[in-house]
């Protein structure tokens, strides 16, 4: 039998990745919510959605389906809200008695963590995140190989994300760190998450930079040594990128060899989508140490950038605040 699918933040720009996922796993969307209307994606999935401004009146709607017949009780909520929101909008889904499938961050702040755990038990539903890059297959073959590899070898990494975003950006929720997280959580925390996945735990974390549009450090995990750079700063694009007018630049070196992984993001939330439905999502615990990491990042004091750092931190275009 399908599953029943409720919506959170159906106007924003990861919802779409969302809504196919729930068509294509052969599940249906019923009721959605956003107080922006601008919502005509959803004649693409279905003209049966019951479509909400205000978050009440979903919130009624699916506590009315859940004492309805089964065939008709919202099974999960997808929250794809902005971040702030998530840990209220999951805890939503478990009172209706539904499962959460959220996009990330789970939370913006570790210790809501807990609480969810805790409300997960008292009303045994289970709450769950995308964390797509752990079932991209290169990705996936890459930690088989590394787990595989029984020396010692530390590794040298080195992580260079810039994704341009206009003066929009610093208005919206997004630019807001107590509703966004920041740069590390906003658009790193998938990339931290997928370096822990691959080299382990974090030993020692330091930051040389940290404003508004551009975050840097080195980790110490496990099994590398990791220099990273983020930013939404379009100044920040390497000058042969901003020559062929795209406006994002993704590199992950890893012992001086790109990790080429830009092909296969095809339908990765569908792939997740299929494995939470059939058990095996990803959950609280596998989203704590990626959040506690950003938070720790977003809360340290700057030190002086040396030699270990970044190579961007001494390029003459990046201004050291």
């Amino acid at each position: 039998m399908h599953k029943n699918f409720a919506i959170t933040g159906v106007a924003g720009y990861i919802a779409p990745r969302h809504l196919k996922a729930i068509r294509d796993t052969g599940n249906r969307l019923v009721a959605a919510v956003d107080p922006h209307d601008a919502v005509g994606v959803l004649d693409q999935y279905s003209f049966d959605v019951r479509f909400f401004v205000e978050f009440e009146r979903f919130d009624r709607h699916i506590e009315k389906l859940r004492r309805g017949p089964e065939e008709q009780r919202v099974h999960y909520v997808s929250v794809c809200s902005p971040n702030y929101l998530h840990d209220a909008h999951c805890r939503l889904a478990l009172r209706v008695g539904a499962d959460a499938i959220c996009e990330k961050p789970l939370v913006v702040n570790p210790w809501n963590l807990d609480a969810l755990e805790e409300l997960e038990r008292e009303y045994q539903k289970r709450i769950y995140t995308i964390l797509q890059l752990r079932v991209h297959p290169k990705l996936v073959e890459l930690r088989e190989d590394l787990l595989r590899d029984g020396s010692a070898k530390r590794h040298a990494v080195s992580l260079t994300y810039v994704t341009s975003r206009g003066r929009w950006y610093d208005v919206s929720w997004k630019g807001i760190q107590d509703k966004s997280g920041g740069v590390a959580t906003n658009i790193g925390i998938h990339f931290f998450d997928l370096l822990m996945w691959l080299f382990g735990e974090v030993e020692r974390s330091v930051v040389h930079l940290s404003d508004p549009r551009r975050m840097a450090g080195v980790l110490h995990l496990d099994r590398a040594d990791v220099k990273w750079f983020l930013s939404v700063d379009r100044s920040d694009l390497p000058s042969d990128v901003i020559k062929t007018s795209r406006t994002t630049y993704r590199s992950i070196m890893i012992d001086g060899h790109e990790l080429e992984f830009t092909d296969g993001f095809t339908d990765l939330h569908t792939v997740v989508y299929k494995q939470t439905i059939a058990g095996n999502g990803f959950g609280i615990a596998d989203a704590r140490p990626s959040i506690e990491l950003v938070h720790s990042i977003r809360t340290s004091t700057p030190t002086s950038a040396n030699g270990d750092a970044h190579p961007f931190l001494f390029d003459k275009r990046v201004q050291l605040t």
